[in-house]
């Protein structure tokens, strides 16, 4: 795999070697010795998909310090427009977001450090994501800003959307938590 730096200080771009043949494909999304290689977090605590429909946007989501975590993802079904958002106060990127094509056909997976807001879109088709994160949830720690109001370029401009992720503050209201310790897990 190939693991490749991002405009964000930090988030890497996982580009895994796929293996192809006439049944299918075969991908492995993780190897502790190269993530540990890299800096990367090799201690997940748990793992989760969701499945979401066209037009979906789900984020911005974070977990607060003490109950902040890494978070690696793909796309298994579809394929999304994924983005990140620094939030680590010192950042050399704070308030810098990306967005990213991740799909079950390119098998590219993203990694986010502590400290970076996470959401993404479905504007093509229904997808499905896995989650791979350092910490549990904690529901008292759980968190996350207005997905409009970041600066974020979303292809998706009327979307399906929870109550929750509809109630999120601007990012310009945001008093952050997290500070930024070098890009570290």
């Amino acid at each position: 795999m190939k693991i490749v730096p991002t405009d964000i200080a930090g988030c890497f771009l996982i580009i895994p070697d796929i293996r192809r043949d006439e049944r299918g494909s075969f991908v492995k999304v993780f190897h502790e010795d190269i993530f540990r290689e890299h800096g990367l977090a090799t201690d997940y605590a748990e793992e989760y998909y969701s499945a979401s429909h066209r037009n979906v946007v789900r984020g911005l989501h974070f977990q607060t310090p003490p109950h902040d975590h890494a978070k690696l993802v793909y796309c298994v079904q579809g394929s999304v427009m994924d983005a990140a958002l620094d939030l680590r106060r010192g950042s050399p990127t704070y308030g810098h977001n990306l967005m990213l094509e991740l799909s079950a056909a390119n098998g590219h997976m993203l990694y986010l450090p502590r400290g970076l807001a996470h959401g993404f879109c479905t504007p093509k088709e229904p997808a499905m994501m896995v989650y791979k994160v350092t910490a549990t949830y904690a529901p008292d720690h759980d968190a996350g800003l207005a997905w409009d109001k970041a600066g974020i370029d979303w292809p998706v401009k009327e979307p399906i959307m929870s109550a929750r992720d509809r109630q999120f503050g601007a990012l310009a209201d945001f008093d952050t938590p997290f500070v930024f310790d070098g890009g570290q897990p």
